[in-house]
């Protein structure tokens, strides 16, 4: 039988997400709480002769350098000069284009992997430097639990680690670009800023209420105005029973919080009798432990 190497990574979700200001380098600069839930894609890599080659389970889904996980290989394969091939299969189960940073979970992956694979030896540190050429998520998702995201999102602070809890996703048909996101913010359009130090003081308390009571993401004012879809889908998310509900990142995906998993399929039981989005259970994982979102699970 042929080796492989088979991982998984992670979806994320944002706790906060504040848009400090633009940037001259064309980005925005961002303070925000990212946290990985066990919700993932897998990934497993065989050898071949030469280049890249890349199957998916999703229908219409690029599997060349138009995906973030391409790219990352063909990263790696450049930056150390790696002759041999590889093959890369990837088993998708997070929402295209969903603000759960699927792509960047991905690509975070490929490095991981490819690390391994061809024994490169590089530190976390090293493949974070390489993930932050391929997009802001990539260093979070190679790193996982719950950390503060600076700068355009690449510069990342350890927290405490979020109270273990039950997430809702609710992702609706609504297909979202994170540039048009940014391109149409508005400081004067945001209602509520984010109380990070509020929000990092209750994570150090793991007051999960206290959480709950401090989600914020100041891009709600971009794409709600587009999509009152997922206002709607907050609102239903609060009712169902949720302890709080927030859009993630960009958009669209809502996420509620539960403090366990028959509340939480509670929940999402209710939705899909409400809405015909995609209703996901996922829970949180990761925190102060060291583990990375991106983990080699076979080789």
């Amino acid at each position: 039988m042929d080796k492989t190497l088979t991982l998984t990574a992670n979806a994320k979700i944002n706790l906060t997400l504040d848009v400090l200001a633009k940037r001259t380098d064309g980005y925005h600069e961002v303070a925000m709480i990212m946290q990985s839930i066990d919700l993932a894609d897998r990934l497993t890599f065989r050898e071949q002769p030469s280049g890249i080659a890349m199957q998916t389970n999703v229908a219409g889904l690029p599997v060349d350098r138009r995906n973030l996980a391409y790219q990352a290989a063909e990263l790696v394969k450049s930056t150390f000069q790696i002759k041999t091939g590889i093959h890369i299969e990837l088993n998708k189960e997070i929402p295209l284009s969903a603000g759960l940073a699927g792509g960047s979970a991905d690509a975070a992956g490929v490095l991981t992997g490819l690390n391994s694979w061809w024994k490169l030896g590089l530190t976390l540190d090293e493949l974070c430097d390489l993930g932050a050429v391929l997009g802001s998520d990539v260093p979070f998702c190679l790193h996982g639990g719950t950390m503060l995201a600076t700068g355009r999102g690449e510069l990342l602070t350890p927290v405490a680690a979020m109270p273990p809890c039950y997430i809702v996703l609710a992702k609706p048909a609504a297909s979202v670009s994170t540039a048009w996101v940014y391109r149409n913010y508005r400081p004067g359009a945001v209602e509520v800023h984010p109380d990070t130090a509020a929000m990092l003081a209750f994570l150090r308390q793991a007051d999960l209420a206290g959480v709950a009571g401090k989600l914020a993401n100041v891009l709600e004012s971009v794409t709600i105005a587009r999509h009152p879809e997922i206002g709607q889908l907050k609102a239903w998310m609060v009712q169902c029973g949720a302890m709080a509900s927030l859009m993630s990142g960009s958009g669209p995906t809502v996420f509620g919080l539960a403090a366990d998993r028959e509340e939480a399929e509670s929940i999402a039981a209710k939705l899909r009798n409400l809405s015909n989005a995609q209703i996901i259970v996922a829970k949180t994982v990761g925190g102060m432990r060291g583990e990375n979102a991106a983990k080699i699970i076979t080789n």
